[in-house]
C-alpha cells in the first residue's frame, strides 16, 4: 500500500502550483474507509495564504465526512519531503497513529507514525 500511495502523491504533485518556490508536493491520503484523497501544495502571492499538499488532502477528505485516516503519502520529485510543523499539529487532530510515508523514489521509502514525527499534539478535550 505504501507504494501505491507514493506514486498516486507523485503523480498529483505534478498539479502543485509553486510559482514562487518551484517546490512541488503531492499528498495521498488513506482513508479507513478505503479511499485515497489527494492534495498538492498551493502557494499565493500572499505566502500566510499557502494551504500544503497534506492538509489539502484532509481538507478534501473531511469535506466528504471522512473522519478516520490509516495512512498519508508525500511526495516532492527526488527530495524526501516531511510534512511541516502546522501539518503535523493539523493531522494530530485526528490521531496520533496515523502512518506518514516519505521517500525519494518508490523503492526507497520511510514509514513512520505521526507520533514520531511530532511526539505530543495539542488536542482539546472533547
Amino acid at each position: 500500500m505504501a507504494k501505491l500511495l507514493y506514486d498516486t502523491a507523485s503523480k498529483i504533485s505534478e498539479n502543485a502550483y509553486a510559482p514562487f518556490s518551484g517546490f512541488k508536493v503531492g499528498a495521498a491520503l488513506l482513508t479507513s474507509s478505503g479511499s485515497i484523497y489527494t492534495g498538492v501544495n498551493v502557494e499565493n502571492s500572499s505566502y500566510g495564504a499557502a494551504i500544503c499538499a497534506e492538509r489539502t488532502a484532509f481538507v478534501k477528505a473531511i469535506s466528504e465526512g471522512e473522519r478516520e485516516f490509516v495512512a498519508i503519502a508525500v511526495a516532492a520529485g527526488s527530495t524526501e519531503s516531511f510534512p511541516c510543523g502546522i501539518c503535523r499539529q493539523f493531522m494530530y487532530e485526528f490521531g496520533s497513529e496515523l502512518y506518514i510515508i516519505t521517500g525519494t523514489d518508490r523503492e526507497n521509502l520511510n514509514v513512520r507514525k505521526l507520533s514520531q514525527l511530532f511526539p505530543v499534539g495539542f488536542v482539546l478535550k472533547r
